[in-house]
């Protein structure tokens, strides 16, 4: 149980410390890193699918919402939660009080300037990553026609939440209402 403990702990040290662009860049990661591994057998890609589904339909940010789930999955307890939400989040909350000390003295800097340059098509890629990640057979069917449903919910959730003032938690809910009806 301890090698479980310390797996978890260094799983969410690397999320935290290189999770760039927030939760959503942060799901490759995650992925990359609990997803099938031997200390966490219960995280399947399909476990992993419905995991980030959960999380963006509660409140808090979705690394941390994941991460407190993984923890308790792959311990069987409320201590895994806990292990795995401090250490996803301790890593980032060190750097950010550093980061907001050492660029407040240097935000004139070219140096600080061009690495934010750098930093901003990274988190772009990797939140486009995520997406990418989400694109499979558990989220959209098996067969032409689960699928050809599917990408219609989807491209619909996305030009509905794209071009209209429409929020984004009522466009959840439409998508989940269309998908019992058509399932």
């Amino acid at each position: 149980m301890i090698s479980t403990y310390l797996r978890l702990i260094w799983a969410y040290l690397q999320i935290g410390l290189f999770g760039f662009g927030g939760g959503y860049a942060m799901l490759s990661l995650i992925q990359g890193l609990v997803v099938g591994q031997e200390w966490c057998p219960q995280i399947t890609n399909q476990a992993f699918t419905d995991i980030v589904a959960i999380s963006q339909m509660t409140p808090g940010p979705i690394g941390i919402n994941s991460a407190t789930y993984i923890g308790y999955v792959a311990t069987g307890s409320v201590w895994g939660s806990i292990v795995a939400t401090l250490t996803v989040v301790l890593p980032p909350f060190l750097l950010v009080l550093y980061a907001s000390h050492f660029v407040a003295r240097h935000h004139d800097s070219a140096i600080i300037k061009g690495a934010f340059m750098g930093l901003r098509p990274v988190v772009v890629g990797l939140i486009a990553s995520a997406a990418l990640l989400l694109m499979n057979e558990e989220n959209f069917g098996s067969n032409a026609s689960e699928i050809a449903k599917s990408v219609s919910i989807c491209l619909a959730a996305l030009g509905t939440v794209y071009f209209t003032k429409i929020h984004p938690i009522v466009v959840i809910v439409m998508a989940g209402v269309v998908g019992y009806l058509i399932f």
